[in-house]
């Protein structure tokens, strides 16, 4: 099939997704997105040229490569393997690509059973912000094989200016889990260390003021302190319940690569503190909040 006859569908049009589908739009695929409890971005799609589909099934007997971005896994096995699910409407030679972050078990197993009736599953995980994706700035870590990801690959250049392709199904998922520990990780240190700074009394102005142009900052880092700085909820709007989950992946990674994990449960424990406290809707950056409360001082 040529990659400029593929018809693309997409599930999952939230803070990621929407810019995703925008770029695909704007890059002359024919596009059908699905339903999503927040009508807004739907209603944005259609005017600019997108169809919309009611079920995975029937979204599927629409597209040849369909994009996922969902919480994650439970989510993802829903959406494929559902009643009115993908499998159930998907013509034979279908590609899946999953930009969620998943369970790389869930996923190596899931394109196991798609292959045996003749679907592609690959795994495209994202790094970015939601504004990045609008512009079509992403990174993606791609799991595939060879053929369906030279499939894939002018889709996915429609919003991702670095692709990297990692190897089979399963290591781009891998591959996210290790770059969200990393940046979450972070999150939790800058957290502890904003919380540290204002209770001996170095304030997060005076504290930037050291960071800013050294080794330590990165783009990460920028979007956090914009939260700390201006109190910009947008700054980075990816959610504590979200962080929380993907650390408990990695924890589930290690544990059946049988490596300790001992930084990742700390990580772990701390956005798991937050989100018990009732946070788990607040965005990564607000973390230095919850902390800060803590041993009580604001860092506001």
């Amino acid at each position: 099939m040529s990659t400029t006859k593929e018809s693309i569908g997409f599930i999952g049009v939230g803070y990621m997704g929407q810019g995703m589908a925008s770029c695909i739009l704007a890059k002359g695929f024919r596009l059908t997105v699905m339903g999503h409890r927040n009508r807004k971005p739907v209603e944005e799609l259609k005017a600019a040229g997108a169809a919309e589909a009611a079920t995975p099934k029937e979204l599927a007997g629409k597209a040849s490569i369909i994009f996922l971005c969902v919480t994650g896994s439970p989510q993802v096995e829903q959406v494929v393997n559902g009643p009115d699910g993908i499998a159930a409407g998907a013509q034979p030679g279908t590609v899946i690509v999953d930009c969620s972050t998943s369970d790389p078990v869930s996923t190596v197993a899931l394109a196991e059973r798609l292959a045996a009736i003749g679907l592609h599953l690959c795994d495209a995980p994202l790094g970015g912000t939601p504004a990045q994706a609008k512009l079509g700035q992403l990174s993606t870590m791609i799991g595939a094989d060879s053929a369906v990801f030279e499939r894939i690959r002018p889709v996915c250049e429609a919003w991702a200016q670095k692709i990297v392709h990692l190897g089979p199904v399963g290591d781009g998922h891998k591959m996210k889990l290790l770059n969200n520990f990393l940046s979450l990780g972070y999150g939790a240190i800058y957290a502890e260390a904003l919380t540290l700074a204002q209770k001996v009394g170095i304030t997060p102005q005076t504290f930037d003021s050291v960071i800013t142009g050294g080794r330590m900052e990165c783009g990460f880092y920028r979007t956090f302190m914009q939260y700390v700085l201006e109190r910009d909820r947008d700054a980075h709007k990816f959610t504590l319940s979200n962080a929380l989950k993907d650390v408990r992946y990695l924890e589930s990674l290690a544990n059946a690569a049988g490596v300790p994990n001992p930084v990742g449960g700390a990580v772990k424990n701390v956005y798991a503190a937050a989100v018990a406290s009732g946070k788990g809707e607040d965005y990564v950056p607000m973390l230095s909040d919850f902390v800060a409360a803590q041993s009580k001082v604001s860092l506001g």
